[in-house]
Protein backbone atom coordinates (compact mmCIF):
# COMPACT_ATOMS: atom_id res chain seq x y z
CA UNK A 1 0.00 0.00 0.00
CA UNK A 2 1.29 3.94 -0.80
CA UNK A 3 3.16 5.39 1.94
CA UNK A 4 0.65 8.69 2.78
CA UNK A 5 2.51 11.77 3.76
CA UNK A 6 -1.23 12.75 5.06
CA UNK A 7 -4.52 10.76 5.13
CA UNK A 8 -6.44 13.51 3.92
CA UNK A 9 -4.92 14.04 0.69
CA UNK A 10 -6.20 12.37 -2.51
CA UNK A 11 -3.91 10.40 -4.62
CA UNK A 12 -2.46 11.67 -7.88
CA UNK A 13 -4.87 11.24 -11.10
CA UNK A 14 -3.39 10.63 -14.66
CA UNK A 15 -5.88 11.32 -17.45
CA UNK A 16 -4.39 10.38 -20.71
CA UNK A 17 -5.55 12.20 -23.83
CA UNK A 18 -4.53 9.16 -25.99
CA UNK A 19 -1.87 5.69 -26.02
CA UNK A 20 -1.75 4.18 -22.68
CA UNK A 21 0.02 1.38 -24.25
CA UNK A 22 2.28 3.84 -26.21
CA UNK A 23 5.85 5.02 -25.32
CA UNK A 24 4.27 8.50 -24.22
CA UNK A 25 1.50 6.31 -21.93
CA UNK A 26 4.66 4.76 -20.18
CA UNK A 27 6.20 8.15 -19.77
CA UNK A 28 2.95 8.97 -17.90
CA UNK A 29 2.49 5.59 -15.83
CA UNK A 30 6.33 6.26 -14.83
CA UNK A 31 5.09 9.95 -13.46
CA UNK A 32 3.06 7.31 -11.08
CA UNK A 33 4.85 4.68 -9.93
CA UNK A 34 7.55 7.55 -8.99
CA UNK A 35 4.89 8.93 -6.02
CA UNK A 36 3.63 5.63 -5.17
CA UNK A 37 3.80 2.20 -3.23
CA UNK A 38 7.07 -0.60 -4.12
CA UNK A 39 6.06 -2.74 -6.05
CA UNK A 40 2.47 -1.06 -6.67
CA UNK A 41 -0.72 -3.42 -6.86
CA UNK A 42 -2.36 -2.31 -10.33
CA UNK A 43 -5.70 -3.04 -10.54
CA UNK A 44 -6.99 -2.57 -14.31
CA UNK A 45 -11.08 -2.65 -14.59
CA UNK A 46 -12.79 -4.38 -17.31
CA UNK A 47 -16.04 -2.18 -16.70
CA UNK A 48 -15.91 0.22 -19.61
CA UNK A 49 -15.45 -2.48 -22.15
CA UNK A 50 -18.17 -4.88 -20.14
CA UNK A 51 -20.22 -4.92 -23.05
CA UNK A 52 -17.50 -6.62 -25.36
CA UNK A 53 -16.68 -10.40 -25.44
CA UNK A 54 -13.00 -9.49 -25.09
CA UNK A 55 -13.53 -6.90 -22.13
CA UNK A 56 -10.79 -9.22 -20.18
CA UNK A 57 -7.99 -9.21 -23.16
CA UNK A 58 -9.02 -5.24 -23.22
CA UNK A 59 -7.66 -5.18 -19.68
CA UNK A 60 -5.01 -7.92 -19.94
CA UNK A 61 -3.16 -5.87 -22.62
CA UNK A 62 -2.71 -3.04 -20.34
CA UNK A 63 -1.51 -5.33 -17.63
CA UNK A 64 0.89 -6.94 -20.37
CA UNK A 65 2.16 -3.35 -21.01
CA UNK A 66 2.52 -2.15 -17.37
CA UNK A 67 4.52 -5.65 -16.34
CA UNK A 68 6.71 -5.26 -19.75
CA UNK A 69 7.41 -1.87 -19.80
CA UNK A 70 7.50 -0.29 -16.40
CA UNK A 71 9.17 -3.85 -14.88
CA UNK A 72 11.64 -2.01 -12.89
CA UNK A 73 8.87 -0.81 -10.36
CA UNK A 74 8.09 -4.33 -9.98
CA UNK A 75 4.10 -4.11 -10.50
CA UNK A 76 1.63 -6.27 -9.99
CA UNK A 77 -1.43 -6.06 -11.60
CA UNK A 78 -4.86 -7.86 -11.21
CA UNK A 79 -7.80 -7.62 -13.52
CA UNK A 80 -11.11 -6.84 -12.57
CA UNK A 81 -14.09 -8.26 -13.97
CA UNK A 82 -16.47 -5.84 -12.91
CA UNK A 83 -18.67 -5.82 -16.71
CA UNK A 84 -22.27 -5.19 -16.11
CA UNK A 85 -24.74 -4.83 -13.40
CA UNK A 86 -27.42 -7.56 -12.79
CA UNK A 87 -24.70 -10.40 -14.12
CA UNK A 88 -22.07 -12.87 -12.37
CA UNK A 89 -19.34 -10.37 -13.24
CA UNK A 90 -21.58 -7.32 -11.57
CA UNK A 91 -19.81 -3.75 -10.33
CA UNK A 92 -21.89 -4.73 -6.81
CA UNK A 93 -20.33 -8.14 -6.93
CA UNK A 94 -18.19 -7.59 -2.78
CA UNK A 95 -16.52 -10.60 -4.38
CA UNK A 96 -15.21 -8.89 -7.49
CA UNK A 97 -14.93 -5.22 -5.94
CA UNK A 98 -13.14 -6.00 -2.50
CA UNK A 99 -8.91 -5.97 -4.20
CA UNK A 100 -9.64 -2.53 -5.35
CA UNK A 101 -9.04 -1.39 -1.33
CA UNK A 102 -6.22 -3.15 -1.65
CA UNK A 103 -4.80 -0.96 -4.81
CA UNK A 104 -2.15 1.58 -5.34
CA UNK A 105 -3.25 2.83 -8.91
CA UNK A 106 -6.49 1.82 -10.51
CA UNK A 107 -6.76 1.77 -13.63
CA UNK A 108 -9.98 1.87 -16.33
CA UNK A 109 -9.26 2.80 -20.17
CA UNK A 110 -10.95 1.88 -23.36
CA UNK A 111 -14.78 1.46 -24.00
CA UNK A 112 -17.83 3.07 -24.56
CA UNK A 113 -18.52 6.67 -21.79
CA UNK A 114 -22.02 6.03 -21.54
CA UNK A 115 -22.10 2.41 -21.19
CA UNK A 116 -19.32 3.10 -18.50
CA UNK A 117 -21.36 5.57 -16.50
CA UNK A 118 -24.48 3.52 -16.56
CA UNK A 119 -22.09 0.70 -15.57
CA UNK A 120 -20.29 2.37 -12.28
CA UNK A 121 -22.66 5.14 -10.82
CA UNK A 122 -23.89 3.80 -7.49
CA UNK A 123 -22.29 0.42 -7.45
CA UNK A 124 -19.89 -0.87 -5.21
CA UNK A 125 -16.97 -0.50 -7.30
CA UNK A 126 -17.08 2.80 -7.98
CA UNK A 127 -17.37 3.60 -4.02
CA UNK A 128 -14.72 1.89 -2.98
CA UNK A 129 -12.53 3.27 -6.21
CA UNK A 130 -13.32 7.03 -4.81
CA UNK A 131 -12.73 5.55 -1.15
CA UNK A 132 -9.06 4.42 -2.00
CA UNK A 133 -8.32 7.44 -3.96
CA UNK A 134 -9.36 9.36 -0.96
CA UNK A 135 -6.51 7.06 0.75
CA UNK A 136 -4.03 7.75 -1.54
CA UNK A 137 -4.28 5.44 -4.42
CA UNK A 138 -3.39 7.07 -7.70
CA UNK A 139 -5.92 7.02 -10.30
CA UNK A 140 -5.03 6.46 -14.05
CA UNK A 141 -8.23 6.87 -16.52
CA UNK A 142 -8.30 6.97 -20.62
CA UNK A 143 -10.30 7.05 -23.86
CA UNK A 144 -13.51 6.45 -22.58
CA UNK A 145 -13.31 6.61 -19.01
CA UNK A 146 -11.57 10.13 -19.19
CA UNK A 147 -14.78 10.95 -20.84
CA UNK A 148 -17.01 9.28 -18.35
CA UNK A 149 -15.76 10.71 -14.96
CA UNK A 150 -16.92 14.17 -16.16
CA UNK A 151 -19.56 16.38 -14.78
CA UNK A 152 -21.35 15.99 -18.67
CA UNK A 153 -20.33 12.68 -20.46
CA UNK A 154 -19.57 13.40 -24.49
CA UNK A 155 -21.88 10.39 -26.23
CA UNK A 156 -19.27 10.11 -28.64
CA UNK A 157 -20.54 6.32 -30.55
CA UNK A 158 -24.16 7.49 -30.23
CA UNK A 159 -23.45 11.24 -31.97
CA UNK A 160 -20.08 10.02 -33.98
CA UNK A 161 -21.82 6.56 -35.30
CA UNK A 162 -25.27 6.09 -34.26
CA UNK A 163 -26.00 9.95 -35.60
CA UNK A 164 -28.07 10.59 -32.78
CA UNK A 165 -28.25 14.65 -32.59
CA UNK A 166 -25.59 16.12 -30.77
CA UNK A 167 -26.33 16.02 -26.79
CA UNK A 168 -24.86 15.12 -23.62
CA UNK A 169 -25.22 12.88 -21.17
CA UNK A 170 -24.97 13.22 -17.20
CA UNK A 171 -21.58 11.74 -16.03
CA UNK A 172 -20.02 10.15 -12.88
CA UNK A 173 -19.25 13.72 -11.67
CA UNK A 174 -15.73 13.14 -10.24
CA UNK A 175 -14.78 16.09 -8.86
CA UNK A 176 -18.10 17.61 -8.01
CA UNK A 177 -16.99 16.93 -4.08
CA UNK A 178 -13.80 18.96 -5.00
CA UNK A 179 -16.04 21.38 -6.45
CA UNK A 180 -15.23 21.38 -9.36
CA UNK A 181 -17.58 21.14 -12.67
CA UNK A 182 -15.18 19.60 -15.44
CA UNK A 183 -15.65 17.95 -18.84
CA UNK A 184 -12.57 16.25 -19.78
CA UNK A 185 -12.10 15.38 -24.08
CA UNK A 186 -9.41 13.04 -25.28
CA UNK A 187 -8.14 12.86 -28.50
CA UNK A 188 -8.87 16.73 -28.41
CA UNK A 189 -6.01 16.99 -31.58
CA UNK A 190 -7.43 13.78 -33.32
CA UNK A 191 -6.64 13.78 -37.20
CA UNK A 192 -8.32 10.16 -38.53
CA UNK A 193 -10.01 11.94 -40.92
CA UNK A 194 -7.65 13.30 -42.99
CA UNK A 195 -7.84 16.46 -44.93
CA UNK A 196 -11.36 15.42 -45.78
CA UNK A 197 -13.22 15.01 -42.25
CA UNK A 198 -12.60 17.29 -39.04
CA UNK A 199 -12.05 14.20 -36.50
CA UNK A 200 -10.94 16.62 -33.70
CA UNK A 201 -12.42 17.22 -30.39
CA UNK A 202 -12.69 13.32 -29.65
CA UNK A 203 -14.26 13.13 -33.22
CA UNK A 204 -16.82 15.92 -33.12
CA UNK A 205 -14.98 18.25 -35.68
CA UNK A 206 -15.36 22.12 -34.32
CA UNK A 207 -18.05 23.26 -35.43
CA UNK A 208 -20.25 20.32 -34.35
CA UNK A 209 -18.10 21.13 -30.58
CA UNK A 210 -18.56 24.63 -30.74
CA UNK A 211 -22.41 23.75 -30.74
CA UNK A 212 -21.97 20.85 -28.23
CA UNK A 213 -20.59 23.56 -25.83
CA UNK A 214 -23.26 25.83 -26.23
CA UNK A 215 -25.52 23.31 -24.82
CA UNK A 216 -23.88 22.93 -21.23
CA UNK A 217 -24.57 24.10 -18.60
CA UNK A 218 -23.17 27.06 -17.49
CA UNK A 219 -19.89 27.33 -15.09
CA UNK A 220 -18.39 23.91 -17.02
CA UNK A 221 -14.52 23.82 -17.48
CA UNK A 222 -13.64 22.10 -20.78
CA UNK A 223 -10.67 20.38 -20.47
CA UNK A 224 -9.11 19.38 -23.90
CA UNK A 225 -6.23 16.84 -23.89
CA UNK A 226 -4.65 16.11 -26.96
CA UNK A 227 -3.21 12.68 -28.12
CA UNK A 228 -0.32 10.97 -26.55
CA UNK A 229 -0.06 13.04 -23.67
CA UNK A 230 -1.53 12.96 -20.27
CA UNK A 231 -2.62 15.82 -17.70
CA UNK A 232 -1.94 14.48 -14.17
CA UNK A 233 -3.52 16.15 -11.35
CA UNK A 234 -0.98 16.27 -8.44
CA UNK A 235 -3.69 17.29 -4.89
CA UNK A 236 -0.14 17.03 -2.87
CA UNK A 237 1.78 19.97 -4.63
CA UNK A 238 -1.60 21.33 -5.73
CA UNK A 239 -0.09 21.00 -9.46
CA UNK A 240 -0.83 19.69 -12.77
CA UNK A 241 1.32 18.48 -14.95
CA UNK A 242 1.23 18.05 -18.83
CA UNK A 243 3.17 15.32 -20.06
CA UNK A 244 3.45 14.18 -23.88
CA UNK A 245 3.95 15.92 -27.25
CA UNK A 246 0.89 17.93 -27.29
CA UNK A 247 -1.08 20.07 -24.86
CA UNK A 248 -3.74 20.68 -22.78
CA UNK A 249 -6.65 23.14 -23.91
CA UNK A 250 -8.63 24.15 -20.73
CA UNK A 251 -11.62 26.53 -22.01
CA UNK A 252 -14.14 28.26 -19.60
CA UNK A 253 -16.62 30.61 -20.58
CA UNK A 254 -14.62 33.87 -21.09
CA UNK A 255 -11.02 32.27 -21.70
CA UNK A 256 -8.91 29.40 -23.53
CA UNK A 257 -5.56 28.77 -21.97
CA UNK A 258 -2.99 26.21 -23.68
CA UNK A 259 -0.72 24.59 -22.21
CA UNK A 260 2.32 22.25 -24.01
CA UNK A 261 4.23 19.07 -22.88
CA UNK A 262 6.19 19.62 -19.98
CA UNK A 263 3.89 22.41 -17.99
CA UNK A 264 3.65 22.74 -14.41
CA UNK A 265 0.94 24.81 -13.65
CA UNK A 266 -1.34 25.25 -10.40
CA UNK A 267 -3.96 23.49 -10.03
CA UNK A 268 -6.16 26.82 -9.52
CA UNK A 269 -6.11 26.81 -13.00
CA UNK A 270 -9.31 24.05 -13.17
CA UNK A 271 -11.04 26.83 -10.93
CA UNK A 272 -11.64 27.32 -7.23
CA UNK A 273 -11.29 23.82 -5.69
CA UNK A 274 -11.55 22.59 -2.53
CA UNK A 275 -9.80 19.56 -0.98
CA UNK A 276 -13.46 17.24 0.54
CA UNK A 277 -13.51 15.54 3.31
CA UNK A 278 -12.36 12.15 2.71
CA UNK A 279 -15.43 10.50 3.31
CA UNK A 280 -17.80 12.75 2.01
CA UNK A 281 -19.76 10.74 -0.65
CA UNK A 282 -18.79 6.92 1.24
CA UNK A 283 -20.68 4.68 3.30
CA UNK A 284 -19.15 4.05 6.89
CA UNK A 285 -19.48 0.34 5.82
CA UNK A 286 -17.27 1.02 2.90
CA UNK A 287 -14.76 3.61 4.60
CA UNK A 288 -14.38 0.70 7.68
CA UNK A 289 -13.80 -2.03 5.47
CA UNK A 290 -11.39 0.15 2.91
CA UNK A 291 -9.37 0.45 7.06
CA UNK A 292 -9.45 -2.97 8.02
CA UNK A 293 -7.74 -3.76 4.74
CA UNK A 294 -5.49 -0.98 4.29
CA UNK A 295 -4.49 -2.05 8.24
CA UNK A 296 -3.88 -5.90 7.28
CA UNK A 297 -1.77 -4.84 4.20
CA UNK A 298 0.52 -2.62 6.61
CA UNK A 299 0.93 -5.43 8.90
CA UNK A 300 1.66 -7.63 5.99
CA UNK A 301 5.00 -5.33 5.32
CA UNK A 302 6.05 -4.71 8.91
CA UNK A 303 9.26 -7.14 8.87
CA UNK A 304 9.12 -9.70 12.05
CA UNK A 305 11.69 -8.78 14.66
CA UNK A 306 13.71 -12.46 13.80
CA UNK A 307 13.78 -11.35 9.92
CA UNK A 308 15.52 -7.77 10.82
CA UNK A 309 17.86 -9.74 13.02
CA UNK A 310 19.13 -11.61 10.11
CA UNK A 311 19.10 -8.29 8.04
CA UNK A 312 21.65 -6.74 10.26
CA UNK A 313 23.34 -9.45 10.53
CA UNK A 314 23.80 -9.36 6.63
CA UNK A 315 24.46 -5.97 6.89
CA UNK A 316 27.52 -6.44 9.47
CA UNK A 317 28.92 -9.33 7.08
CA UNK A 318 28.59 -7.07 4.23
CA UNK A 319 30.45 -4.24 6.21
CA UNK A 320 33.08 -6.87 7.18
CA UNK A 321 33.74 -7.90 3.44
CA UNK A 322 32.27 -11.68 4.60
CA UNK A 323 30.47 -12.12 1.61
CA UNK A 324 29.87 -15.99 1.59
CA UNK A 325 27.67 -15.29 4.78
CA UNK A 326 26.02 -12.17 3.66
CA UNK A 327 25.05 -14.35 0.56
CA UNK A 328 23.35 -17.33 3.18
CA UNK A 329 21.70 -14.58 5.44
CA UNK A 330 20.22 -13.42 1.84
CA UNK A 331 19.08 -16.60 1.37
CA UNK A 332 17.71 -17.10 4.67
CA UNK A 333 15.45 -14.01 4.55
CA UNK A 334 14.54 -15.10 1.13
CA UNK A 335 13.42 -18.54 2.36
CA UNK A 336 10.87 -16.62 5.00
CA UNK A 337 9.10 -14.78 2.24
CA UNK A 338 11.08 -11.83 1.77
CA UNK A 339 13.00 -9.95 0.13
CA UNK A 340 16.60 -7.84 0.52
CA UNK A 341 17.76 -4.50 -1.35
CA UNK A 342 20.67 -2.58 -0.37
CA UNK A 343 20.61 1.56 -0.48
CA UNK A 344 22.82 4.00 0.42
CA UNK A 345 21.01 4.66 3.72
CA UNK A 346 20.93 0.74 4.87
CA UNK A 347 18.64 -2.35 4.12
CA UNK A 348 15.46 -2.11 2.53
CA UNK A 349 12.85 -5.43 3.29
CA UNK A 350 9.94 -6.26 0.59
CA UNK A 351 7.64 -9.02 1.26
CA UNK A 352 7.73 -11.36 -1.78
Amino acid sequence: MANQTSPQIPGPIALFGSGETAPSGQKIFDFLFKKIAVSPLVSILETPAGFELNSEKVARNVAEFIQDHLKNYKPRTKVIPARKKGTDFSPDNPDIALPILESDLIFMGPGSPTYAVRHLEKTLVWEYIITRHRMGAALALSSATTIAISSSTLPVYEIYKVGQDIHWQPGLNFFSPFQLSLVFIPHWNNTDGGVDLDTSRCFMGRSRFNALLNLLPSGQVVIGIDEHTGLIIDFQNACIHVIGSGNVTILSEDSERIFPGGSAINLSELGDYKLPDPQTGISPASWKTALKIQQEATDRMIPPKDLLELAEKREQARKEKDWQAADNLRLKIEEKGWTIQDSTHGFILEKI
